[in-house]
């Protein structure tokens, strides 16, 4: 499995907070109002702000703050200019990372992004130094205990998932983002609701980082995240099973 999914079970396993709560609320609607502001209102003729609106509902967003987060969106509510940054670099153990960030100063985003990258041992990039190995894919978590993997694999080949694994006690079905949508519609119509479901950049290829290595790419992903303009973390990174075990302890 990717990394990406490696760092979710991970999360999982950490206990969530009203702090952490309405950190992912705020990027959740930065998301939105972005989405919004681009391609306009209505979800159904948006399909970012459609993923942007359905990621804020698995996070539980209030309704209201959808709908405000919309209007500031569209100009019906006055609310910050958002720009989207990409960061890309190195990590500890030679794991490849990209990070998105939506922001209203990049003069003050771009050198803390950067420190929080040094001061865990790795390094900021060029442009494209590392985005040439990540490509868009949709990518889906299921837990184990809503379905046996055979019925699974029927309901994801016809719907278009091209690759499902098990890993823990999740299966991970990956899929072009072309047919997403159609992927998650039929989970829905069986019965299945996945952990997370979102348009993921998924690695060309990957390296393992263990030991004390993993620790520190651990807490570099971990402060990345918590940075209030960051919106989403990729790696080119594996874990073992035991540091998996061990980090989300």
């Amino acid at each position: 499995m990717s990394g990406h999914s490696h760092w979710a079970r991970i999360k999982r396993s950490k206990a969530a907070n009203d702090a952490k709560r309405g950190r992912a609320w705020s990027k959740l609607a930065r998301a939105i109002i972005v989405a919004a502001r681009a391609g306009g209102g209505d979800p159904d003729a948006n399909l970012t702000l459609r993923y942007a609106i359905d990621a804020a509902k698995a996070e539980n967003m209030p309704k209201d703050t959808i709908e405000r987060a919309i209007k500031k969106g569209t100009g019906e509510i006055e609310g910050a200019e958002y720009v989207e940054l990409v960061f890309e670099g190195y990590g500890p153990g030679g794991a490849a990372i990209l990070c998105t960030a939506l922001t209203d100063n990049r003069n003050r985003t771009a050198p803390e992004i950067k420190k929080i990258f040094e001061r865990h041992g790795g390094s900021l990039g060029a442009t494209n130094s590392v985005a040439w190995m990540f490509s868009k894919r949709g990518v889906f978590l299921v837990p184990q205990s809503q379905t046996d993997e055979d019925r699974l694999t029927e309901i994801g080949l016809e719907a278009g998932v091209d690759d499902i694994a098990a890993d823990g006690d999740m299966f991970e079905l990956k899929c072009e983002p072309s047919v997403f949508n159609d992927v998650r519609q039929a989970l829905a119509d069986a019965g299945i609701t996945p952990e997370s479901a979102e348009i993921a950049m998924e690695p060309s290829s990957t390296v393992t980082v263990e030991g004390d290595n993993a620790t520190k790419l651990m807490k570099l992903l971990e402060d990345l995240e918590e940075h209030d303009d960051v919106q989403n973390v990729y790696g080119n990174y594996e874990f073992s099973d035991a540091d998996i075990e061990r980090l989300a302890s």
